[in-house]
């Protein structure tokens, strides 16, 4: 039977249920017990979407991807719309995977807390890695267009500079995650931008053919 939109808004709800969880409580919490309460729903309902809390893991995390990739399509339509350069957009693209505020910081959050339970449980771990492979490639597709058009040299391989992008962008979100939530943003925040843009500087170092004027 097709999916009908009261369907997937109670799995979104559950999900979000999840994610509520995972934020306060921390992973532990989350049981379909909990879920349930959490959600306003019963434990029945809960388990007729979901039989297992992985199964309800993976789709939380599958959520917060969504919302993630909604903003990163945004900022890419935006950039393309405006005709910044790619260096431009791509620091922008990595800002929305960074948790500089509530909402991002429970995406992390979830995200960790996936990644944590994958390291035991081989469907998650697949997940986990395909979704880390997924936004290297797009930032190593970055790299390439930015050869085409001239803001990246003609001998750099897109695969390594997406590799270290990808690691800086990690790492600054790791630090923001373990400062102390209202230290942020006077601490490590405001040296996020600069630190991602000096990072691609050193791979984007050409002006935009398409858009120079």
């Amino acid at each position: 039977m097709p999916r009908t939109a009261d369907h997937e808004e109670r799995r979104r709800q559950i999900a979000g249920a999840v994610s509520q969880l995972i934020t306060t409580h921390g992973l532990d919490a989350v049981t379909v017990a909990r879920t349930a309460a959490t959600a306003g729903m019963s434990v029945g309902l809960v388990q007729h979407y979901f039989r297992t809390k992985d199964e309800m893991l993976l789709h939380a995390f599958r959520e917060v991807s969504a919302r993630i990739r909604a903003r990163v399509e945004a900022r890419i339509r935006d950039g393309v719309e405006h005709k910044r350069p790619i260096a431009r957009v791509m620091a922008e693209v990595m800002t929305e995977y960074i948790p500089l505020d509530e909402a991002r910081r429970t995406e992390y959050r979830v995200a960790r807390a996936f990644a944590g339970r994958s390291l035991d449980a081989p469907a998650l771990a697949a997940v986990d890695t395909e979704t880390a492979c997924k936004l290297r490639d797009d930032i190593a597709r970055a790299v390439h267009n930015g050869k085409e058009c001239g803001e990246v040299e003609e001998d750099v391989d897109p695969l390594p500079a997406a590799i270290r992008l990808t690691a800086v962008m990690e790492g600054l979100a790791l630090q923001v995650y373990r400062e102390p939530e209202d230290a942020a943003e006077a601490t490590v925040a405001p040296c996020v931008t600069p630190l991602l843009e000096a990072e691609l500087a050193v791979v984007f170092t050409g002006e935009c053919r398409q858009y120079a004027r």
